[in-house]
């Protein structure tokens, strides 16, 4: 109840104030008859009914005070309450548009409809009190008279209107009107809105001819029916924000600081051209009203009209095109093709224009097609990732198995293994089992490079490796051949390093053959050494080479790895190294599996430093 007393307080203090703070003597010589008249329209736009209330509240009060009676006063007052409701009414009525703001200036429609609404309830209004001067209080109805009065108010509320408005943004009191689900009809209304200005014109037009007065009431009161009658047209639109911070809205502010400007300018011409005006023979009160309504309203004719028209212009051949183009914001997703027929729908409309617009328009369609094609294609690799991925899992699964699962732990030794590839495969292998009941194979391996190459050359290793040995009992013969087999057709001169020994169990005696590996680690009177091998070289590099065979009798442990294990880097690029490995078989004093101690050592020194090899590692140890 409060909130609704303040709008209607607050139109009321308005128009007394403008009222008394302005000299009517002044306004009366520069054309400008009782300016807080021209405020109905505008606080009735802005606060609807309450406004429209408070606003013919005042008038009624200030008519009082200048000495009219209730009975001059009162139907002045109806008609100046729906004048001012009207205001509020168009605003809200969505003429030629679904998207329905509060009162801003933000746009052209905007514009041109606060210009449309000030024109149609000023021209409304001054036909109407034109009639009252006659019929209530005895003037001569005048036509001149009435464009006066109408003059007067556009250019008064026009210049109210846009201050407020720009008021309003800085300070919210802006009325605006619930939606209503009543169900109406908006032709009835559209008719109700056309007549009303049909009867108006009506009646302004029998101000020049000798028409009888019952007519003219006639024509008043019909105008005053369909004025109410089309108030009471519910409202159904949903109030939209308006776009703030817009081209088309600075230039339209810039545009209208530029016209009151020289509507200032157009006032003191007209003040200062008052006393010429004076000077005219035979001059009468209307010459003398003439000069500031005159130059404003030429203004409106000759600039703001022309303005707007060339604003409407470059909206629509300018603006809306580039408001279009934004539109690629809401159909661009990360990774997503653009819906390019939505877009080109609308680009379709510049497309062929010969100029900046048809230029960017066909840019945005080829870019959108460009993104498109490019888009296809990251899907298309997308799909083959996938793919290798998931053929990269089940190579995975294959090298893995292909790998010992389990220790071999009897009463004569232990043996056990572990590989890490560095990718989803690696070129590292380890193989331990038994050849025979006596001897015992065990073999590490690392391919040249890393990945699916790699595995397929220590894949086909191990299976050569498996098949010689049901044959040969030599380490230093079955390197000798492998190799051969390795050199043949290596286009792409793959290689690897390769450790093979055979141990047998009755005579403890490890016989291997060494192919550019590195040196195992040995226990011997219990602390670990680097064992002195040849080192050969690598295979399938150079065929027919003879390999080393050699022999050791080996009564404790012997440890074999890979480089990944001591080349491992940590954050400060350092590498693990055969120091600490050798440190940390020496001090690891325990007779269980070594290998995840290792594993755990090795982290410690990386922490989260990204390790680019493989890591195997492999042991037997004797009972």
């Amino acid at each position: 109840m409060k909130s609704k007393l303040k709008k209607i307080a607050i139109p009321f203090l308005i128009m007394v104030i403008i009222h008394y703070s302005l000299s009517p003597d002044l306004f009366w010589a520069l054309g400008i008859q009782s300016p807080h008249v021209g405020l109905l329209f505008v606080l009735g736009l802005l606060f609807g009914p309450y406004g429209a209330l408070g606003a013919a509240s005042a008038n009624i009060i200030l008519d009082l005070l200048d000495g009219y009676t209730l009975f001059e006063i009162i139907p002045s007052a109806i008609f100046s309450f729906g004048v001012s409701y009207l205001a509020y009414k168009l605003w809200y009525s969505g003429i030629n548009t679904d998207k329905i703001t509060k009162p801003s200036l933000n746009n052209i429609y905007q514009l041109g409809l606060f210009l449309l609404i000030m024109i149609t309830c000023g021209f409304i209004y001054s036909v109407v009190h034109g009639s009252l001067l006659g019929f209530i209080y005895n003037f001569e109805i005048d036509e001149l008279l009435c464009v006066t009065y109408f003059m007067n108010f556009i250019n008064i509320g026009f210049i109210f209107g846009i201050l407020f408005i720009w008021l309003s943004k800085k300070i919210d009191f802006i009325e605006t009107p619930k939606t209503s689900k009543k169900p109406f009809n908006r032709k009835l209304y559209q008719i109700l809105f056309c007549s009303l200005i049909i009867v108006t014109i009506f009646t302004f037009a029998s101000f020049f001819f000798d028409i009888d007065p019952n007519i003219m009431i006639g024509e008043l009161a019909l105008t005053g029916i369909l004025l109410f009658s089309y108030l009471t047209k519910p409202f159904n639109h949903e109030i939209q924000q308006n776009e703030e911070n817009t081209i088309t809205e600075k230039i339209i502010k810039n545009f209208l600081i530029i016209t009151l400007t020289i509507a200032v300018l157009g006032l003191v011409i007209s003040f200062l051209s008052f006393n010429f005006v004076e000077t005219i023979d035979n001059n009468n009160i209307y010459l003398m009203l003439m000069p500031a309504l005159i130059i404003t309203d030429a203004i409106i004719i000759l600039f703001f009209i022309p303005g707007i028209i060339i604003l409407r212009y470059v909206e629509n051949k300018v603006m809306k095109p580039i408001l279009s183009f934004s539109e690629i914001e809401g159909f661009i997703s990360e990774n997503e093709k653009i819906e390019s027929d939505g877009l080109v729908k609308i680009y379709s409309k510049y497309i062929n224009e010969k100029n900046e617009i048809g230029t960017l328009a066909r840019s945005y369609t080829e870019l959108i097609d460009h993104n498109n094609h490019y888009i296809e294609n990251i899907h298309k690799i997308e799909g083959e990732k996938e793919r290798i991925k998931t053929e990269l899992d089940i190579a995975t699964k294959i090298q893995a198995a292909n790998l010992p699962t389990e220790s071999i732990d009897n009463d004569d030794f232990k043996v056990n293994g572990y590989s890490q590839p560095a990718r989803e495969v690696g070129g590292d292998f380890f193989e331990y089992y038994m050849i025979d009941d006596d001897n015992l194979a065990i073999v590490i391996g690392d391919a040249s490079g890393k990945g699916v190459p790699a595995a397929i050359i220590s894949m086909i290793t191990q299976v050569i490796i498996k098949q010689l040995l049901y044959h040969y009992n030599d380490p230093s013969k079955v390197l000798h051949l492998l190799n051969n087999q390795l050199c043949e057709n290596n286009s792409e001169s793959m290689f690897l390093t390769l450790w093979l020994g055979i141990y047998n169990i009755k005579t403890k005696k490890l016989t291997f053959s060494n192919a550019g590996h590195n040196p195992p680690l040995i226990k011997e009177n219990g602390k670990f050494k680097y064992l002195d091998i040849d080192t050969g070289i690598v295979l399938g590099i150079m065929e027919d080479f003879d390999y080393v065979r050699e022999e050791i009798d080996l009564a404790d442990y012997i440890v074999l790895y890979t480089d990944g294990i001591t080349d491992a880097n940590n954050e400060e690029e350092k590498m693990y190294g055969e120091d600490r490995l050798l440190n940390f078989f020496n001090e690891f004093k325990s007779d269980a599996d070594p290998i995840r101690p290792l594993l755990n050592d090795i982290h410690d020194f990386t922490k989260d430093a990204e390790q680019y090899d493989d890591m195997t590692l492999l042991y037997l140890r004797i009972k």
